[in-house]
């Protein structure tokens, strides 16, 4: 193929093939992690490694998934460029477009052999539904729930490589408030030294050395200094906020292992549910974060078996952030869905900026958008049966991801001597809005009395109680 490994990049690539005595690729049952930082060359060294397995084995199936949309197309546009090499390019199938498919919604490699290398995003859906894949690319494993994972593998069950499938998890180390669950299994397992199926390769910069150590470049990327410059690393280091950031993406170190959350991770997988709807008993909840720097939407209601559901309001990932969307987004929300019997929030939290009081009512400053305010204990209450709900599983979600990592994060803030408690944020990083918005919410759908939001109607305003 006229392309040349560098010694760690020719090491990793020998694992990943190694064999057992049963002639099958010795990591197809537990896959190969990389916990690896930026600008290293993974992306290279496992795209030129799938193009010659497609090329060796006639009808390999490859699925390259990331958490993002731009994250999958970076990797589609840099393995086009692969592909297009001297060498490789008559093995390329015979199309109008020399193979590749680069359309919206579909990328694809394909190969004259009948090899077919396809890319997409997970928070798109993309990786579900398929069957005999023989290679699957978890790429940003950082940001992978157990659910979508779950969902994902099954398409490896009927692989038809001779050697057996392959599952590739690359990652840098996650944030606090990622939805990390399978990527962090996976390390546990490995450092644990019980793991005797998966391979698990991490390059780190000494956890306890000084972020502007440069002795540590060498070992925190091996492409320094001969494929990744000074000048690389500089300018990563200068645009990476701050030195938790620079040392988890830029020197690839994990942070120490946090305590875990009131949620159970395990009983919140197990309440996930893509299915779930509810029917009846509609409401929203509305949170800011500190410093009004962001702010959640959510949806509650009854389905149609009894039980309870939530969700994080998907259209607000495309407001952005901060809260100027916040208002006139909820008018619109409570506008078209006449259903919603009540908009719930707290009137101490960060939200109180965008409130204010006229009589005995809580209104959004320069409208007529009737909130619910909720006192001390009815949010103490509320947090408690979210945590109650999801244990003994009554409450559903729908798994997303941004709802995964605020749930997960929460911390416990106790209220005094009563013994109730309300979220809080266990590290500085967490943006566990979506779960207090997801809680008042809940708070709303099952409340016996609500104030019920403004509506219009024939061009005139009513206000209902």
């Amino acid at each position: 193929m006229g392309v040349t490994f560098d010694p760690w990049q020719e090491g990793a690539a020998r694992l990943v093939l190694g064999k057992d005595k049963a002639d099958r690729y010795a990591c197809t049952v537990g896959g190969v992690v990389w916990s690896i930082p930026r600008q290293v060359g993974k992306t290279f060294t496992v795209g030129s490694l799938i193009i010659a397995i497609c090329i060796e084995f006639p009808g390999t199936k490859v699925l390259w998934t990331a958490h993002r949309t731009k994250t999958a197309t970076d990797a589609f546009r840099a393995m086009q460029g692969m592909v297009k090499r001297k060498r490789v390019r008559p093995h390329l199938a015979p199309t109008r477009t020399d193979g590749i498919k680069a359309g919206h919604a579909d990328q694809e490699i394909m190969f004259r052999n009948g090899s077919l290398i396809m890319f997409g995003a997970r928070e798109q859906g993309f990786g579900r539904g398929f069957t005999n894949i023989d290679i699957e690319v978890f790429d940003e494993a950082q940001i992978l729930g157990t659910k979508a994972l779950e969902d994902m593998v099954a398409a490896t069950n009927q692989a038809q490589h001779p050697h057996g499938a392959l599952l590739f998890y690359l990652g840098t180390p996650p944030r606090p408030e990622d939805p990390s669950e399978a990527f962090r299994e996976k390390r546990n397992k490995a450092l644990s030294g019980k793991s005797t199926n998966l391979i698990y390769i991490e390059f780190s910069a000494e956890p306890d050395s000084d972020p502007d150590d440069r002795a540590q470049w060498p070992m925190m990327n091996p492409s320094y200094p001969k494929r990744t410059p000074t000048e690389s690393l500089l300018r990563l280091r200068e645009n990476l906020p701050g030195d938790d950031s620079w040392n988890r993406e830029g020197r690839g170190i994990w942070d120490p292992v946090a305590s875990a959350g009131v949620i159970p991770a395990t009983s919140w997988a197990e309440r996930a549910d893509e299915r779930s709807l509810a029917v009846d008993r509609f409401a929203l909840g509305v949170e800011c974060g500190p410093d009004l720097s962001w702010a959640s939407v959510a949806f509650a209601g009854q389905r149609k078996d009894e039980a309870w559901h939530f969700e994080l309001d998907e259209d607000q990932h495309t407001k952005g952030r901060g809260v100027a969307w916040l208002v006139p987004h909820v008018q619109y929300l409570t506008e078209h869905n006449s259903q919603i019997r009540s908009v719930v929030v707290d009137v101490a939290g960060p939200v109180a900026a965008l409130l204010e009081q006229r009589a005995d009512r809580w209104f959004f400053k320069g409208t007529r958008l009737a909130v619910t305010p909720v006192k001390v204990a009815e949010l103490g209450a509320g947090c408690s049966r979210v945590l109650d709900g999801v244990v003994t599983g009554w409450l559903r979600h729908i798994d997303q991801p941004q709802f995964t990592a605020a749930a997960l994060a929460a911390g416990k803030r106790p209220l005094g001597d009563t013994g109730m408690w309300v979220w809080s944020r266990k590290t500085a990083e967490s943006d566990i809005t979506p779960i207090q918005a997801g809680t008042l919410a809940l708070i709303g759908a099952q409340a016996s009395t609500v104030r019920k939001p403004t509506r219009k109607s024939g061009g005139r305003r009513v206000v209902t109680t």
